[in-house]
C-alpha cells in the first residue's frame, strides 16, 4: 500500500514509531487500560465490539483473563486448558497498533 493512500492517523502512528504494550488491565466496563513503552496510558473500549469472535468476552471472567501474547498483542485464550501454540484457533487477539490508534489517552 502506498503511504499516500493510508489514513492520516495510521501515517502519524508509524511516523512516530510503533509502540509496545507493557501492561494491560481489564476494567469492569469492558474497556482495557493499556500501558505503552512510550509512557502513555490509554483506554481501549471494547464494549461495542463484543460480537463475532469476541462474543466470548461478554463473560466478565473471561474478559479479565486478558494478557499480552508473545507478539506483543492483546490476547485471550478461549479455553485455558488448550495450548494455543498447538491449536491455533484457540486464541483471539487484537493488534497492538490497532489498540493504540483506536484508544483514548488518559
Amino acid at each position: 500500500m502506498k503511504t499516500d493512500m493510508m489514513p492520516q492517523k495510521v501515517q502519524d502512528y508509524f511516523n512516530n514509531g510503533a509502540r509496545k504494550i507493557n501492561k494491560v488491565v481489564p476494567n469492569d466496563n469492558y474497556s482495557l487500560t493499556v500501558y505503552f513503552n512510550s509512557d502513555e496510558v490509554r483506554v481501549y473500549d471494547m464494549s461495542n465490539n463484543l460480537f463475532g469472535v469476541f462474543e466470548i468476552l461478554k463473560d466478565r471472567k473471561k474478559f479479565k483473563e486478558v494478557f499480552i501474547d508473545e507478539y506483543g498483542n492483546i490476547a485471550w485464550d478461549r479455553d485455558n486448558t488448550i495450548d494455543s501454540n498447538v491449536k491455533w484457533d484457540n486464541r483471539i487477539d487484537i493488534c497492538k497498533d490497532s489498540v493504540y490508534m483506536d484508544s483514548i489517552p488518559q
